[in-house]
């Protein structure tokens, strides 16, 4: 019998950019911007980035398209960590239509101008 092996390699790279500039930067030098379609991939991700020297948030691979929220490699958005209370700006943001993984371990959705550290995989 055979058992499929995943390989979820993450890579945090501590210089900011645009989400646009992350990705390319990615795609360039790895794979891509990260999904997180799964508790457990969020989880690994979330670790990386505490335990690395990240202050803040970084970009994820979650953008706002027409309607509704998709992963740069085309997962389809079964998992989420949004923030509960509150702020529903993910839900049809205006301005901030792209995805972020908060220290906190939440997404949070951000203007893709700001310059932020990112993760690629």
């Amino acid at each position: 019998m055979l058992f499929p092996f995943l390989c979820f390699g993450l890579i945090v790279v501590e210089h900011k950019a645009t989400w646009e500039e992350a990705i390319w930067h990615c795609r360039q030098t790895h794979s891509t911007l990260t999904s997180l379609t799964s508790e457990t991939e969020h989880l690994l991700a979330l670790n990386k980035i505490q335990r690395d020297n990240i202050t803040e948030r970084v970009w994820i691979g979650l953008r706002f398209l027409v309607d509704h929220w998709q992963w740069v490699d085309g997962s389809r958005l079964v998992y989420e960590a949004w923030h509960q209370e509150g702020d529903q700006i993910h839900q049809c943001p205006r301005w901030k239509r792209c995805g972020a993984l908060s220290k906190s371990g939440l997404w949070e959705s951000w203007d893709c101008q700001e310059k932020l550290y990112f993760i690629c995989y």
